[in-house]
């Protein structure tokens, strides 16, 4: 019962690739109902295929889009802000065009996402946010730049959103990766003596994987969790505190 889904709905952006790929299946294989929300309809139609969801198919750094895409999906349960975008040049070359777009992206898309389901889900009494950050929400690393900024502000987003709704049975947790090969971080895991590197400053040993996200996502989605909210959950081998 402690993390079962079943009759829940769950709405997971970027849920086509990457950790929000893992963390949308494994809600699915507890038992919700998933709908994946991403740009490129072909990787869409392929992962909600694989896990048995739906998709919506839309641009979340475009508001008007993303709000028709959100009235689209109807209610749900439970939302993941997993969608991101990872432009990180040096900061005196970080254009006002690169600010903008990540900004957009990984801050303003989850905050309207969630002014759109909180209340319906305080309204109905039970809900759950779960944010996905990085690190760089508490530490500059690797040309943080704009990406760091809309992290952080993505953390502080939890709070305020806990802050406003939890006493109505909604929660909202931030979940901050270490280093997790993805297509956003192709270009160092690429790399062999970065990625070992970053693979020698965790506690185990290794660099993340999607995988390694499924199980704190059943369980910040579920019952288990009613008593935590506003939280920032580090899953990344002790790469944090190391």
């Amino acid at each position: 019962m402690l993390f079962d889904l079943s009759g829940r709905t769950a709405l997971v952006t970027g849920g086509s690739s990457g950790i929000g790929r893992a963390m949308a299946a494994a809600l699915a294989g507890a038992g919700a109902r998933v709908v994946l929300m991403a740009r490129g309809e072909g990787p869409l139609r392929e992962a909600a295929s694989e896990m048995g969801a739906t998709y919506v198919p839309a641009d979340v750094g475009d508001r008007s889009a993303l709000l028709r895409a959100a009235e689209a999906v109807g209610d749900v349960d439970i939302l993941i802000n997993a969608a991101a975008v990872n432009l990180r040049p040096p900061m005196d070359e970080l254009t006002i065009e690169q600010w903008d777009t990540t900004i957009e992206v990984n801050l303003t898309a989850p905050f309207l996402l969630g002014q759109h389901f909180g209340p319906r889900m305080a309204e109905r009494g039970w809900g759950r946010i779960i944010n996905i950050v990085s690190q760089q929400a508490t530490r500059a690393f690797g040309n943080s730049g704009a990406y760091g900024v809309s992290k952080a502000g993505l953390a502080g987003l939890s709070r305020s959103q806990a802050e406003a709704w939890s006493a109505r049975g909604v929660t909202s947790n931030a979940v901050a990766p270490g280093f997790v090969h993805t297509p956003l971080t192709d270009f160092v895991a690429s790399d062999p003596v970065r990625s070992r590197a970053l693979a020698e400053r965790t506690m185990i040993g290794r660099n993340g994987v999607p995988a390694d996200f499924a199980g704190v996502a059943v369980w910040l989605a579920g019952p288990g969790s009613e008593y935590v909210t506003g939280q920032l959950i580090s899953v990344d081998g002790g790469f944090s505190v190391h």
